[in-house]
């Protein structure tokens, strides 16, 4: 007993910025995919850093890079969702299972889920998204992100 006591009393005496600093973390993240869900282009791409990102999906040609990435990526995935009967799409954030920081950088992972309809059949795919972070200034910008996950199945 005396054991988990002592380990209650640290976790206590945590410092709160530890908790602070996670929320900071994943604001942008959380910003970029309900902007996503809304179809807001502009405020999406705007948690990622101007100078470039890197962005690797399922959808062909699978990796974007540069300053004109997260564009080039938004307008292949409608291509794709056209092309493919694709409608309704939207991403479900789960918890970040994972986050270390390194200074002016960090990584995260978050469980996601992909909802869409497919020639109006409703899918779902369970998945990982993983960020690689920058803090620029005050703020954490996005520098790159990947989409991990299976084959989506009809929902039952």
């Amino acid at each position: 007993m005396k054991p988990f006591l002592l380990g209650l009393v640290c976790l206590a005496a945590l410092p709160s910025a530890a908790i602070a600093a996670n929320a900071q973390l994943e604001a942008p993240v959380r910003q970029f995919i309900d902007a996503f869900n809304k179809g807001d282009a502009k405020t999406a791409a705007a948690t990622h850093l101007a100078s470039g990102v890197s962005i690797i999906d399922e959808v062909p040609p699978h990796l974007w890079q540069g300053p004109k990435a997260f564009g080039a990526w938004a307008a292949d995935l409608a291509k794709n969702d056209k092309a493919a009967g694709i409608s309704n799409e939207a991403v479900a954030l789960g918890k970040a299972t994972r986050e270390v920081a390194s200074g002016t950088t960090a990584y995260v992972i978050f469980d996601a889920t992909y909802s869409f309809k497919q020639k109006g059949v409703a899918m779902y795919e369970a998945a990982q998204m993983t960020f690689a972070m920058k803090k620029v200034g005050a703020a954490w910008k996005i520098s790159g992100w990947t989409w991990t996950g299976p084959d989506p199945t009809p929902v039952k």
